[in-house]
């Protein structure tokens, strides 16, 4: 390869990155000269920006290229490009015009999606609409043969019905749509069906028509449609944009070989380029960039990639393989396909600034380009990127009229008017006494926030796997990440920075190393254990063939296809679920040939499964769901080229000050081009390339490679002392460290847990608390969850006291100990401290139990009527004890509900175990972050901060009361009823001068002879999710929030039950009334459906629960979102395939229930109807409210429609259920679940208030993705 590269290629070859601002030019011309450049992707001057790159170094080259001509391609080698025209398409929804055809009784199943709502605080439910514009239902209809088997053998429910269809489809062509996506269920495993629409379709002259079944055939109704739907949005936009591309060359290119970029990494020729597989075309590049340059197999040390641009930040790892997730989201669209971990965290360099309620906040809003940040002429906006000494390199392009340089000015002048509004607030605040701080004091501090906020997600990609951050490189690219990237890997504990001399444009330099991938699947379905194993490998052999075949076919003419040993690769990958999760392991080693043999098969996935989760099941079975198989022909360039030796010092271009920690520095600029291989600039220094800036801070040191790259060496620095008193700089720090240590814990415990509620579910939280017991920070913020484990904590001080010793560990869950119900069981450990004798400060973590006994499985009885039939009662139970984990004492306290007539012990008792200890290893890893944060600061300064960070949510909370006050008074009532009339009564009076309040239950309905008893704790969860709701934007949640807010609830009601008293009802069903009514009174929003629609069924064999969406409430500014989960719950429905895969019932109907929302100015969300057919005797158990009150409508909006419950026996009989019940069904019945809509506002017709009609909040600015995100997200939908 050495020798190629010297000799150079024989013709042009050109690797082109086309961003949405910059399209970024790598090329080699013959002879081995590099070429780079840079140009905007839209301009007048020319049609498109690649070939005008390409038009431009073939005219430096001295070949003739006028721009109204195509471009002679006789000079070409070959193209290779990656472009962001899917990505821009989805994100602004500039895609074909599609219709969507579907199996009968699914028409909305897209729009419902999971069920979840994205944002859990927002009440207005932003959910991006769907791709399509009609809907075509099919009548067609297969099932599985056998319910859960492994198996994939279908039934033909209903066989497919075309000349309906046919009418159908001409009327949608005849309104001018072209574009089909179809989606028929369990088509994955039989694609018969799709394969007949998708021929009559062409048939009739639709252009481009997508099938589930080809696009994506993996299992997973959901998934699969978004990402047809995708597919048939964005692959016609894809065929214009290179029909376009193809006329700017002679004979449309068809002798280049022309490859594009997709998002799995790989290269593949531009006429297999699609939509579902575009979508991270552009930043794929950026990861092979940096894989291929960066990391070192010889001491195989992992890097973290780290690309700041001006609106976002991405950061993906490589450690020897790209790291592959094979479903994920963008623009609220699913997409399963292979991709790139590529996680977008952060906003970038052009991040706007706030300082909200006493914290500095950077982004996610961006200033953008325009009109971009204060420094740029047009806008008022500080933004976190340093610029340190750039402006009389940065070209004069600024200012109304384009021509003006940066303006430093401009910069000073917003941040002085940022910091006098900051010292004007801390004035009032015990940091009041303080100097007030500089201009350049505030502008730092945005910079240490802004650090510390993109550190988080990357401890998270590292730590969530049982990686170590500090062993990893940073590789910074993009045109901000030079100037954070010291700062972070110290904040990291990370040693080494890695700039390539390309980091600029490393996305199109990473294209031409990439290599050409082909990938085939097929859905499998069989056990993973030996007898499968034969079957395994012919799948496979046949995959591989067919991926070997299709990269001959592709070879591109470059002889080093030939040469090169990888080329022609194949990697086999199942999916495995055991026994209801899903991971994707690799039996075979990168780079084998042929199948790996047999004996190979049994430790590898194991082993792999343990590095993912933890640990391994090997009692259970493990079922690969797919195969699949990605080959890859190795195709990329090398053209290093080494650098001479100076032999004499770097010349330094100009000394300027610099601002760091320290205050101003003197600081030596250097350019990077005249930089050589023995220079060596030692920090605080500046090094200015063409497109970036690197700051080398202080401690650190910078050396150039031999082939020009910077590589940084990182010291630790001299570290900032921090007092206990309040510095506004170190309070938005520390809020990111301690949501951090709780995020960290919530990791280990879904690592090490075992179950599916904790473990795939994610259905916990994990939390910090002070010495009081006070609550810190939480992480997931399920909303039921919110301050319940403080009261949890604080009980056990109460009640522990003395008793609380250092190895003990306490279990509790009973509702007078703060419990929500008894499922969740709250795991504490008290943290201790040499030289003091009481706890300071306390962990802990709560998890949600599939079963801990009781009267019905799951312990989640619809009819209990005390506490003892609803399962085990812990209230101050020691775990651990002396170090010692309690195993006897807590299964003999799991099985003790089996004493009481009509009830069981645990029925999962190994579980219940091993999620205990999994709880306990997570308290561990909080100590262990919270110990390292103290013997760093010092325990004052830890305990301090924590108060400090109460106090803040304190001020934010005041605050919105204030405003509240001001506007609509000091004192507002409401009431609401359960449907078996149970009053909830609430006054709430406000001070307006010191922002605090009286929220009074007082009149609330007695204790109920039944399970809809709320314990305190969930009173006070609702009223905290509700006040983070009022405030509007992110806060820490914790003690702060109640202590402006007194709360008064009379013992013995519904709100304060007894001990005995059974509550499961009231977590999950008068939680929601309480949000009803506290809404109601504050006037905020009209009643969503105001219950969870608790459904169970099952017999000896199985068992499932699921709940179910219905109606938000419309407020001011917006309509409800139909379909989707409110207020106190968010969880994820399963997919139609998956249930009917796993469980004997056929979903016979999932849509919306048209017009059960409130009429009003704004409208009501609708219900969902949700029919399932049962296959087997079973117990049917409902668990429901809203069914006889309707949720309420506001300032004239008509109320939402109640639920209903209906059995339609098999005999022909319709039975109302009513909204609680348990009843035995048959195979042939079937229960119809209408849900209830939510509540409208406004009267219709009318006008709104100018004040409701203000401005919504600014939008972010970037769209996050990745596997980070997607993890935080599916913490939020419990």
């Amino acid at each position: 390869m050495a020798a190629a590269a010297a000799a150079g290629p024989g013709g042009f070859q050109f690797a082109i990155d086309r961003g949405g601002t910059f399209t970024d030019v790598f090329a080699r011309c013959p002879g081995g000269r590099v070429r780079v450049l840079k140009l905007l992707s839209e301009d007048p001057g020319y049609g498109d920006a690649p070939t005008e790159g390409i038009r431009r170094v073939l005219q430096e080259s001295g070949v003739a290229v006028p721009r109204d001509q195509p471009l002679d391609t006789s000079g070409i080698e070959w193209i290779r490009m990656g472009t962001t025209v899917a990505t821009n398409a989805l994100l602004e929804r500039r895609g074909e015009r599609l219709a969507l055809l579907v199996t009968r009784g699914f028409r909305d199943l897209l729009h419902i999606g999971s069920q979840a709502r994205p944002r859990i605080f927002d009440l207005e439910v932003a959910v991006p609409e769907v791709l399509y514009e009609e809907v075509i239902e099919v009548d067609e209809r297969l099932i599985p043969h056998q319910p859960g088997s492994t198996g994939a053998s279908l039934l033909v429910q209903r066989p497919l019905e075309l000349s309906a269809l046919r009418r159908e489809l001409e009327g949608v062509l005849a309104r001018g749509i072209r574009s089909l996506a179809v989606l028929l269920l369990h088509s994955y495993a039989w694609p018969g069906h799709e394969e007949q629409v998708g021929a009559l379709a062409r048939e009739l002259g639709f252009r481009h028509v997508s099938l589930s079944s080809a696009v994506a055939a993996m299992v997973r109704a959901v998934p699969r449609g978004y990402t047809a739907c995708a597919d048939a949005y964005l692959t016609p936009c894809i065929h214009r944009y290179l029909e376009s591309f193809r006329a700017g060359f002679a004979h449309q290119l068809r002798e280049v070989p022309v490859l594009f970029m997709r998002s799995d990494g790989g290269l593949t020729p531009m006429q297999h380029f699609s939509g579902a597989r575009a979508i991270l075309s552009g930043p794929a590049g950026g990861v092979v960039g940096y894989a291929m340059t960066t990391y070192r197999r010889e001491d195989g040390q992992p890097v973290i990639g780290f690309d700041m641009g001006g609106t976002s930040t991405d950061v993906s790892r490589y450690a020897g393989e790209y790291e592959h997730v094979f479903e994920a989201s963008t623009a609220g669209v699913s997409i399963q396909a292979p991709q790139l971990d590529i996680n977008t965290v952060a906003a970038g360099g052009g991040s706007r600034l706030f300082f909200r309620s006493g914290l500095f906040v950077v982004g996610p809003e961006s200033a953008g380009a325009h009109p971009g940040p204060a420094c740029y002429r047009k806008g008022e906006w500080p933004r976190c990127r340093r610029v340190p000494y750039r402006g009389a390199y940065f070209p004069r392009i600024f200012g109304p009229g384009e021509d003006q340089p940066l303006c430093r000015e401009t910069a000073a002048r917003a941040f002085r008017d940022l910091a006098a509004r900051i010292d004007a607030f801390l004035a009032g605040t015990a940091a009041g006494a303080r100097q007030p701080l500089s201009v350049e004091e505030v502008a730092m501090g945005f910079v240490r926030v802004a650090n510390e906020a993109m550190c988080r997600p990357i401890r998270a990609l590292t730590q969530a796997r049982g990686h170590d951050t500090a062993r990893h490189v940073l590789a910074c690219f993009g045109g901000a990440g030079g100037q954070h990237a010291c700062a972070i890997a110290r904040a990291l504990g990370m040693s080494r920075v890695f700039i390539h001399k390309y980091s600029g444009i490393l996305s199109a330099y990473g294209l031409a190393l990439a290599d050409v991938v082909h990938e085939a699947q097929a859905p499998c379905a069989l056990r993973y254990e030996p007898a499968a194993f034969p079957r395994l490998d012919g799948r496979i052999a046949a995959l591989e063939r067919e991926c070997r075949d299709a990269l001959r076919a592709q070879a591109p003419r470059s002889p080093s296809w030939h040469r090169n040993p990888r080329s022609g690769t194949t990697i086999p990958i199942l999916t495995l679920r055991s026994p209801s999760r899903h991971c994707h392991a690799m039996p075979g080693a990168a780079g084998r040939l042929a199948v790996p043999p047999r004996r190979s098969w049994c430790p590898l996935p194991p082993r792999r499964y343990m590095v993912e989760f933890g640990f391994t099941i090997p009692d259970r079975p493990v079922v690969v769901d797919d195969v699949r198989v990605r080959g890859t022909g190795s195709s990329g360039i090398s053209c290093e080229t080494p650098l001479a030796p100076s032999g004499k010092p770097a010349r330094v271009e100009t000394v300027t000050q610099c601002y760091f920690e320290e205050g101003y520095v003197e600081t030596p600029v250097f350019l990077l081009e005249e930089l050589a291989c023995d220079h060596t600039v030692t920090g605080p220094a500046i090094i200015i390339d063409k497109n970036s800036t690197i700051v080398v801070e202080p401690g650190c040191t910078a050396s150039l490679t031999r082939f020009g790259d910077v590589c940084i060496a990182v010291g630790s620095g001299s570290p900032r002392p921090v007092g206990p008193q309040l510095d506004a700089v170190q309070l938005s720090i520390f809020s990111h460290r301690f949501m951090s240590i709780a995020e960290q814990m919530g990791r280990i415990l879904q690592r090490t847990a075992i179950s599916t509620n904790i473990k795939e579910r994610l259905d916990f939280s994990c939390a910090l608390f002070g010495p009081d017991g006070g609550l810190v920070s939480n992480a997931p913020h399920i909303p039921v969850h919110l301050g319940a484990m403080q009261e949890t904590v604080q009980f056990q001080i109460r009640n522990l006291g003395e008793d609380l010793r250092e190895g003990d560990v306490i279990l509790s869950n009973h509702p007078c100990a703060g419990g929500s119900h008894l499922p969740d069981l709250t795991v504490i450990t008290p943290v201790f401290w040499p030289g003091i004798p009481k706890p300071v400060f306390f962990v802990a973590s709560r998890g949600h139990h599939a079963d801990i006994g009781g009267i019905t499985p799951g312990s989640m009885p619809p009819h209990s009527k005390a506490l003892r039939e609803e399962g085990a009662v812990f209230v101050s139970f020691k775990l651990v004890k002396d170090g010692v984990f309690q195993e006897e004492a807590v299964t003999e306290a799991l099985m003790a509900p089996g004493r009481v007539p009509g009830c069981s012990g645990t029925r999962n008792l190994q579980d219940n175990l091993s999620d205990l200890r999994a709880q306990v290893a997570a308290n561990q890893k909080g100590i262990q972050l919270v110990t390292e944060l103290i013997r760093f600061h010092g325990l004052p300064v830890v305990q301090a901060y924590m108060a400090h960070i109460q106090a803040n949510a304190e001020v934010a909370v005041r605050e919105m009361l204030k405003g509240f006050a001001a506007r609509w008074g000091t004192a507002v009532e409401a009431e609401d009823r359960m449907d078996d009339g149970s009053p909830i009564r609430l006054r709430v009076q406000v001070d307006p001068q010191e922002g605090s309040a009286v929220f009074d239950f007082s009149g609330s309905g007695p204790e109920v002879y039944g399970n809809c008893n709320a314990p305190r704790a969930i009173t006070l969860s609702a009223l905290i999710y509700c006040l983070r709701c009022m405030v509007g934007q992110d806060i820490p949640l914790n003690q702060g929030c109640l202590a402006p807010v007194r709360v008064v609830i009379p013992k013995g009601s519904i709100l304060d039950p007894s001990p005995e008293a059974a509550v499961v009802g009231g977590n999950v069903l008068t939680s929601q009334r309480v949000v009803d009514v506290i809404f109601r009174a504050f006037g905020v929003c009209a009643a969503s459906q105001g219950c969870m629609n608790n459904v169970t069924f099952g017999n000896e064999r199985v068992g499932y629960y699921e709940t179910v969406a219905g109606g938000a409430g419309a407020g001011p500014r917006w309509h409800g979102r139909s379909g989707v989960h409110t207020h106190m719950t968010n969880t994820r429905i399963t997919d139609p395939e998956i249930l009917e895969q796993r469980y004997p019932v056929v979903l016979q109907r999932f849509e919306l229930r048209r017009g059960s929302g409130g009429a009003g100015r704004c409208r009501g969300g609708d219900g969902v109807i949700r029919e399932l057919l049962f296959r087997e005797d079973m117990v049917l158990s409902v668990l429901s409210e809203r069914r006889a009150v309707r949720p309420y409508g506001l300032r004239g909006g008509s109320p939402g429609a109640p639920g209903l419950n209906l059995l339609l026996r098999r005999d022909g009989r319709t039975i109302n259920l009513g909204a609680k019940t348990s009843v035995p069904v048959e195979p042939g019945d079937i229960f119809r679940l209408q849900t209830p809509g939510g509540g409208g506002f406004g009267s219709p017709g009318e006008g709104g208030d100018t004040e409701e009609a203000a401005e919504p909040p600014a939008p972010r600015s970037f769209a996050e993705r990745g596997s980070v995100f997607e993890y935080r997200r599916a913490q939020e939908t419990v």
